[in-house]
């Protein structure tokens, strides 16, 4: 059972216009945008209207934005989030300390690594603390780095399987795409 699968559920995007209320035709172009949740670790997504994004609708606590397509009912999503999107939201949770935000960041890492973004080259674990735990961090390199590059940290929380499928799961709705 994943320790995120039941405290935390994502919003899927409405068909709706955010900021008019207007339905969101399938096959047309909106923009997508992730938003801080205000009472939790979690994003909201919320769509608009290319009109109402050039008129300068934006939501509060904006995280993130991509432009997207809004997709035909019944077919099987496609990847409608390209990778420097996943690379923005990787870079943008990187000092945050929630637990939430830290899994989602080391499943984007996972994602990124799977497509080519991000190279493993090493980890970091930390001597033991008073309670004898270790703080693992992974070491990756943006692809076409050079070696000499600092390598980016990213915290290893220690999912299980069920958390990453449950992670990877809550992501797809959020994101609307096939990772």
């Amino acid at each position: 059972m994943s320790r995120f699968g039941t405290d935390y559920q994502v919003a899927r995007p409405t068909g709706l216009c955010a900021s008019t209320g207007e339905p969101l035709e399938p096959g047309t172009p909106c923009m997508a945008t992730l938003v801080d949740h205000a009472e939790d670790e979690g994003f909201d997504r919320l769509d608009f209207s290319l009109d109402a994004w050039d008129d300068g609708a934006r939501p509060d606590r904006l995280f993130s934005f991509w432009k997207t397509v809004i997709p035909e009912p019944n077919t099987k999503p496609k990847l409608l989030v390209d990778d420097e999107v996943l690379l923005d939201v990787f870079h943008r949770l990187a000092d945050d300390d929630r637990p939430q935000r830290r899994a989602f960041r080391f499943v984007i890492a996972l994602i990124l690594m799977r497509k080519k973004q991000l190279k493993f080259v090493g980890r970091d674990v930390s001597e033991p603390n008073e309670d004898d735990e270790t703080t693992e961090h992974w070491l990756m390199q943006p692809r076409g780095a050079e070696p000499e590059v600092t390598p980016l940290r990213v915290l290893n929380p220690r999912l299980t399987d069920d958390d990453v499928r449950d992670l990877t799961d809550q992501l797809r709705e959020i994101l609307q795409g096939d990772l």
